[in-house]
């Protein structure tokens, strides 16, 4: 029976990225790697070819993210927004906060760490702010520790990740 903390979180949509990238890796990125590697080996003694061991070398870390991504896959768990509840900040959640100290509004999504993104206010549950905000409802106020110390949010709105 896999424990909780062995699922992986993702919406279809990102199942659907993550299968077409392990598509891709299997596919053409083995097949780049293999002509690499047919290249280095033309070039003659292999025991002092440094072409043929930075081959080699891509092939292990190749091999090694396919591994890794057909494990992740074998773990996912599909959500919809619709699963959760309306009122509470859960993942999946858009939640637009307040921060007590300066006054600004920040929107976070919260997304499962597979599909965090910062850059795109994608946060993972699992940060300090995402999990800070895991089951609170409209009003409350969280205290979230960050390197720089300690901020307090005031949640405004709660809604759902389209």
């Amino acid at each position: 029976m896999m424990k909780i903390s062995d699922v992986v979180y993702l919406t279809k949509k990102r199942l659907v990225e993550l299968e077409n990238e392990l598509k891709d890796l299997k596919t053409s990125g083995r097949k780049q790697i293999a002509e690499k590697i047919a290249e280095a080996r033309a070039h003659g003694d292999l025991s002092e070819n440094a072409e043929y061991d930075a081959a080699k070398e891509a092939q292990s870390h190749h091999e090694f993210k396919i591994g890794k991504l057909e494990i992740m896959l074998s773990k996912v768990k599909i959500i919809s927004p619709n699963d959760m509840p309306k009122d509470e900040v859960y993942i999946l959640s858009v939640v637009k906060v307040l921060d007590t100290k300066t006054k600004e509004e920040i929107t976070f999504s919260l997304v499962s760490p597979e599909e965090a993104d910062f850059e795109r206010d994608k946060i993972s549950v699992t940060s300090p702010i995402g999990n800070a905000l895991l089951g609170k409802k409209k009003n409350d106020v969280v205290e979230v520790t960050v390197p720089d110390g300690i901020i307090k949010y005031k949640v405004l709105q709660i809604s759902k990740l389209n």
